[in-house]
């Protein structure tokens, strides 16, 4: 893979430092972390980088997405990222359920899966099957960690998040800036307990859960 398959987000660089602050302070000392939506493929090479006693599992419905993951981690030489999986989160069974991936899960099990800026900008559907996903695959005390903009208590929390939200609808009525209480409710039927809260620049939140032992 070239580095012409390389693909930038912006906003990567704006919150990369911010979110490895959370991530340090929440993640379980080793393990293989998920990645859900993970897009261009930089924060995975840059969590990686500093998360070197952790495996690394990016994954994307894009193919081109994924073609640019590999790219970064070829050009990074990142040696704990995984090659990308394709995965949508409303299928029933995810690809890290079946075939060869679960023989090596098996030796580095999912500790913690991380989802950055997607609930927003796809159907309500996608978050259920984020949580339904999240609550087959971690073990009791397993974390899922959330990043972006939400509403709090169905009020936006800043004028840009509103107008953010309203572009969002404009380009597809299925899409929009989630309310956090509907969120946390839909991790609470999956037996995913909200752990923390953390305040994050440019009005997003960073909402951590824990994977609960009972049944």
């Amino acid at each position: 893979m070239t580095q012409d398959a390389r693909q930038y987000a912006p906003a990567t660089e704006r919150n990369r430092e911010p979110i490895l602050e959370i991530l340090l302070q929440v993640l379980p000392q080793s393990g293989t972390i998920l990645e859900i939506a993970s897009g261009t493929g930089e924060h995975a090479v840059f969590f990686a980088s500093r998360l070197s006693s952790h495996l690394w599992l990016p994954t994307d419905a894009n193919l081109e997405l994924r073609a640019s993951i590999i790219a970064w981690t070829e050009h990074i030489g990142c040696n704990n990222v995984c090659p990308p999986l394709e995965l949508d989160v409303r299928e029933p069974v995810w690809a890290v359920e079946k075939g060869a991936v679960t023989q090596w899960l098996n030796i580095s099990p999912i500790v913690t899966i991380v989802n950055i800026n997607m609930i927003h900008i796809s159907p309500w559907s996608a978050c259920l099957g984020l949580m339904a996903g999240a609550g087959r695959i971690l073990a009791a005390g397993g974390i899922l960690y959330l990043y972006g903009p939400f509403k709090q208590g169905y009020e936006h929390t800043a004028a840009s998040n509103a107008a953010f939200d309203e572009y969002l609808r404009a380009q597809n009525q299925e899409w929009g800036v989630r309310n956090l209480d509907d969120v946390v409710a839909a991790a609470k039927a999956e037996h995913l307990i909200l752990k923390q809260i953390y305040q994050m620049p440019a009005n997003n939140l960073s909402v951590v859960f824990e994977r609960s032992a009972i049944e």
